[in-house]
C-alpha cells in the first residue's frame, strides 16, 4: 500500500524486466524470438540509413532521344560492363563456366516455354563510380536489328549520387522477339544535360 504523499513507483521497463518477462511467459523460445526480432529491426534500420542511391532509381522508356551535350569529366567513369545474351540455343562445350552459370540463373523458375521466351534477350550490367556527388541521369542508347538505324533509349536518374554503384538494363520478353538482337548501344552518364562519362559497343556510330 503506498502512503499518503508518496509518489507512485514507476513501472520497471528496462530492458532486462522485459527478457525476464518474456522469459517468465515464453520459455527460452521466447527470448530467443524477442532477439531476433530486435536484431531484424536494426538491420532494417541500417539499411534505410545507408541504402545506396540506386535502390530508389527507377527506369524510364525515352520515346525521343535526342543527343546531348559532351563534357567528359574524369570524377565520373565507368569501371566495368557485363554482357549476356540469352537465347534458347545452347551453349557451346568451351562456354565459360560463370556465363552458363548466370544463364541458368536466369533461366531457373521458368517452367513453360512461354515463360522462358520472356526472358531470352540481351542483359546488360554496369558498373561506374560519381567521385563527387551529383544528380545523375544513367542513359542506354540502342539499336535493334529489325528497326535499322532508329535509336531506343532507357534510362535511370539518380538523385545526389555519390560512390560505387551497379545499374542493369534488360532488352528482353516481348522487347527483343519483336524488335530483333541489339546490334549497338552506347551509355551515358549525364548531369544536368551534359554527358560526363561515355562507354558504347564497338559498332556504334
Amino acid at each position: 500500500m503506498r502512503r499518503q504523499g508518496e509518489l507512485p513507483s514507476r513501472p520497471d521497463v528496462s530492458l532486462f524486466s522485459i527478457c525476464r518477462g518474456w522469459l517468465t511467459t515464453f520459455g527460452v523460445c521466447g527470448l530467443l524470438l524477442l532477439t531476433l526480432m530486435k536484431v531484424f529491426v536494426a538491420a532494417m534500420a541500417a539499411l534505410l540509413i545507408s541504402a545506396p542511391t540506386w535502390c530508389i532509381a527507377q527506369e524510364r522508356l525515352l520515346v525521343d532521344s535526342k543527343p546531348p551535350t559532351v563534357a567528359l569529366d574524369d570524377s565520373f567513369t565507368f569501371r566495368k560492363i557485363q554482357q549476356l545474351f540469352v537465347s534458347p540455343e545452347p551453349f557451346s562445350p568451351k562456354t565459360d563456366r560463370a556465363v552458363v552459370f548466370e544463364r541458368n540463373r536466369i533461366l531457373h523458375g521458368a517452367v513453360s516455354e512461354a515463360e522462358r521466351r520472356q526472358r531470352y534477350g540481351h542483359y546488360y550490367r554496369f558498373f561506374w563510380r560519381a567521385n563527387r556527388e551529383a544528380d545523375l541521369t544513367l542513359r542506354f542508347e540502342y539499336r535493334q536489328a529489325n528497326l535499322g538505324a532508329f535509336v531506343q533509349a532507357r534510362e535511370f536518374f539518380f538523385p545526389a549520387a555519390k560512390g560505387s554503384i551497379k545499374s542493369e538494363f534488360e532488352i528482353i520478353g516481348d522487347d527483343f522477339e519483336n524488335d530483333g538482337r541489339v546490334s549497338a548501344w552506347r551509355v551515358l552518364l549525364i548531369e544536368n544535360g551534359v554527358v560526363r562519362a561515355v562507354e558504347q559497343s564497338f559498332l556504334w556510330k
